[in-house]
């Protein structure tokens, strides 16, 4: 029987409460609980991963800046860019973190290709590209077993903080976003959606409503 998926759709919240509830549900979960998925956004914020480095910081300004557990350099979350936190049992699922990281590059990829948008994963560099430009980070932690952080999805959002750091530790990296790439994007909650059901299928979840 495929596991249950609880799905909470949050909207626009701050970074970090929602990372605090993030670890809780990680520290007090048991092999009984339901794994959970999150989409919501976030008001602007640069994340500096276990990885991240001072140099990548170039002018973060205004936008605070918040060091995270999860792997990876520097990003930035803003409006208008699609935020996917899993948390998920790796045992109980009987895969492995690569695996997660596979199944999270090729929803994307499904989902961007669903709004007729070419894609595709590196082997360099984590995430999902167009072209040379990066359109979705990718960043996990493994406690006892279970995920959390996720990946974000730039759908439509003021990219001009970008300039701001070295996105990923890559100097003059290319970012990307749908709006850039349509005549017209979607919603943030219509891109969930897709989001939801890709990583369902790549997952093995029970299907959604």
């Amino acid at each position: 029987m495929p596991p249950p998926l609880i799905v909470r759709e949050l909207g626009l919240v701050d970074y970090e409460p929602t990372l605090e509830a993030m670890r809780r549900f990680t520290a007090e979960r048991d092999v009984n609980t339901p794994d959970e998925l999150w989409l919501l956004e976030h008001p602007p914020v640069f994340t500096q991963g276990q990885a991240g480095k001072a140099e990548h910081l170039l002018a973060p300004g205004d936008i605070p800046v918040v060091q995270v557990e999860r792997g990876g350099q520097v990003t930035y979350h803003g409006p208008g860019q699609l935020v996917a936190y899993l948390l998920m049992d790796l045992r109980r699922l009987d895969i492995g973190v690569r695996d997660l990281v596979t199944a999270m590059e090729r929803s994307l990829v499904d989902v961007l290709a669903g709004y007729g948008i070419e894609a595709s994963p590196r082997a360099d560099a984590p995430g999902v590209y167009v072209g040379p430009a990066k359109i979705a980070s990718l960043g996990l932690r493994i406690r006892r077993g279970c995920s959390f952080h996720g990946l974000a999805l730039n759908v439509d959002m003021d990219m001009s903080p970008f300039r701001r750091i070295n996105p990923c530790g890559y100097a003059g990296l290319a970012m990307t976003q749908m709006a850039d790439l349509l005549d017209s994007a979607p919603s943030c909650q219509h891109a969930a959606g897709r989001l939801e059901q890709a990583l369902r299928q790549q997952l093995g979840y029970t299907a959604g409503p």
